[in-house]
């Protein structure tokens, strides 16, 4: 789904926040790259399961036409900084969901940008007649969960030692959903 630009101040940045379009395709390719090798709270290390140019144009392409999904990016000084990605559920037993996860370049943390791109999301969800969207955070990114918190998400479960970090360590990742108030628990 493509949604209208938005211009914010974010502190002292000026953020563009917009669906995702084919020329991003290989900036995008490249920040995914970076960003996955900046921290360990994102599932992959660098080049793994990469996505090429080629990959990301043709996810924009069914993004946009799919009415629920959504692909936003955050611009900053005509640079992407982070991107969120939102993917309805085509099963039948499972239209009423999405799943999403947001990715920030490290220098860019604590700007707020991952809360507006939060809201934007669940703004368009509640439009898109998504009555539940989930994710998964690793239980050591406790600002992440507070800020999921805030926003009316409940933890559903816990995965148990889920993943190995480079550190040699496992960790559990957090299964967190929003439900639209109309929604039963």
């Amino acid at each position: 789904m493509i949604i209208e630009n938005k211009i914010m101040e974010i502190g002292k940045l000026k953020c563009i926040l917009r669906c995702s379009v084919p020329l991003d395709a290989e900036e995008l390719s490249n920040l995914r790259v970076k960003i996955d090798g900046e921290t360990e709270f994102l599932d992959r290390v660098p080049y793994e399961n990469l996505l090429t140019k080629q990959d990301f144009e043709e996810i924009i392409y069914e993004d946009s036409k799919d009415p629920k999904s959504l692909f936003l990016v955050a611009e900053i000084d005509g640079k992407i900084v982070g991107f969120t990605r939102c993917i309805g559920n085509k099963l039948t037993r499972f239209r009423h969901k999405a799943e999403f996860g947001i990715c920030i370049l490290k220098q860019y943390w604590g700007f707020s940008i991952g809360t507006v791109l939060l809201e934007n999301v669940l703004l368009w969800a509640d439009t898109a007649l998504i009555e539940k969207i989930s994710l998964t955070v690793v239980e050591t990114n406790t600002k992440a969960i507070s800020l999921y918190e805030k926003h009316g998400f409940i933890k559903e479960g816990l995965l148990i030692n889920d993943r190995i970090h480079k550190d040699g360590n496992y960790y559990n990742t957090v299964i967190m959903g929003r439900f639209k108030e109309k929604a039963t628990l």
